[in-house]
């Protein structure tokens, strides 16, 4: 007979909302804890900033939200959405592929309310501890409203609260905590106007380098980039008068003067730091179990269990650097069904085993330790996850239809969004 729990869900973004559906489906008791009044997680358009812009100070306000006003999605409709819900078909009022935040937030919202998961999200319920219990079987959840603070026991706890609030700066470039000039991160970037004729530099050449710097070039002076990539090419860019390609920084001066190791040196405004997020998850209390450190999650089994307390705790969402709602999907279908009792894990001495093999690779193959939870844009985890579960793998034609696209965003990143029009 399956076994019936109370489970905790920590965040009511992406990976929360298909967690506790996948969770109910399972008959397990679902809470679902959300700090903010709405759910949606980073799909939520805040236009607030922090009072540290570079998310240094560990004192600060958080601001959850992180998107920028014209943020679109990365991703196509045809690959975004859940297998037995899609976002392709469904229209909010942008019926472009490749959507703005709104859209998709409107489309997350349908989806927890026809499949029931709205009545299980305790709102404005920020979770300050999830601790681990002498038994190893149960977690105490405290939380605050208003203020006040409240306890619960709960069986198992599912960890869902995001990758995008904590930033990761990049604090290793000699001279820029002196720096006098205006920094901050992507975190607080909302709008192109407080740049206006500014000379800006923004540091990384991921999505969001691109799009801010795409952007800041209609209003700003002159736009800047440095990457770390050996491979990037210093060059003006071809579509731009006043956006620059750089080489990393070298050093930055208390005379705002940022120079680059092309030896090229400008006096800048403003340096936005595009540098990615840490993984953030301050209130887990396992005892030491598990730990947090350089984008590492650890010991973690098929990035999802903890071996030494599976299945009572999980992680869906550890994972970047690929397809987001399939693996999503798929990792909340694996803890519901794990803590049901309809699958087994391997024992936690195998589990150990195999974390420990993946770490080792790691470092005999020289990949940096932020890489574990990489899926590299590669379908084969899926695959895995798939195989875990004991289901079909998704169809080759999805697979080539997502390596097509992945060519066409490596390739074209900066006209992806309207170039790549191919049907599923």
């Amino acid at each position: 007979m399956p076994i019936s729990l109370k489970v905790a869900v920590i965040g009511a973004g992406l990976c929360g909302l298909i967690a506790a559906r996948e969770l109910e489906r399972e008959s397990h008791e679902v809470v679902v804890f959300e700090k903010s009044n709405r759910l949606g997680g980073v799909w939520v358009y805040d236009p607030r900033t922090e009072s540290d812009l570079l998310g240094i100070d560990p004192d600060r306000e958080i601001v959850h939200g992180t998107i920028y006003k014209s943020l679109r999605t990365n991703s196509p409709r045809q690959i975004m959405g859940f297998s037995d819900y899609t976002f392709e078909g469904k229209e909010y009022g942008d019926p472009r592929m490749f959507p703005g935040h709104q859209e998709f937030l409107r489309y997350l919202e349908d989806f927890a309310k026809k499949f029931g998961v709205t009545k299980l999200i305790r709102f404005n319920s920020e979770v300050n501890r999830v601790e681990l219990l002498e038994s190893r079987n149960e977690f105490v959840v405290e939380w605050k409203v208003n203020g006040v603070c409240s306890t619960e026991v709960f069986d198992a706890v599912v960890v869902c609260n995001g990758h995008n609030t904590q930033p990761r700066v990049a604090l290793d470039i000699p001279g820029i905590l002196e720096w006098p000039k205006k920094q901050l991160h992507a975190h607080n970037y909302r709008v192109p106007e407080p740049f206006q004729d500014q000379v800006v530099v923004i540091i990384g050449n991921g999505s969001s380098a691109y799009d801010i710097s795409r952007e800041l070039a209609t209003v700003a002076k002159q736009v800047h980039l440095s990457s770390r990539s050996p491979n990037v090419k210093v060059t003006k860019l071809d579509k731009y008068n006043n956006v620059w390609q750089h080489s990393k920084i070298d050093g930055v001066f208390k005379d705002g003067t940022v120079k680059f190791e092309d030896e090229v040196s400008i006096k800048a405004d403003t340096i936005i730091h595009c540098t990615g997020y840490e993984f953030h998850i301050p209130f887990l209390k396992t005892r030491g179990i598990v730990s947090v450190n350089d984008k590492r999650v650890s010991p973690t089994y098929g990035n999802v269990f903890p071996p030494q307390l599976a299945p009572r705790l999980s992680f869906v969402g550890l994972f970047h650097k690929g397809m987001t709602f399939l693996p999503a999907e798929l990792q909340s279908k694996w803890i519901a069904r794990a803590l049901s009792g309809k699958l087994s894990l391997p024992s936690e001495t195998e589990m150990l085993r195999n974390v420990e093999q993946i770490y080792h690779e790691m470092e005999v193959n020289g990949i940096p330790k932020s890489y574990t939870h990489s899926l590299n844009f590669k379908m084969d985890y899926i695959d895995w996850l798939s195989d875990e579960l004991g289901i079909i793998r998704p169809p080759q034609k999805l697979k080539d239809y997502y390596a097509r696209f992945i060519e066409r965003f490596h390739n074209d990143h900066e006209g992806f969004r309207e170039t790549f029009v191919e049907d599923l």
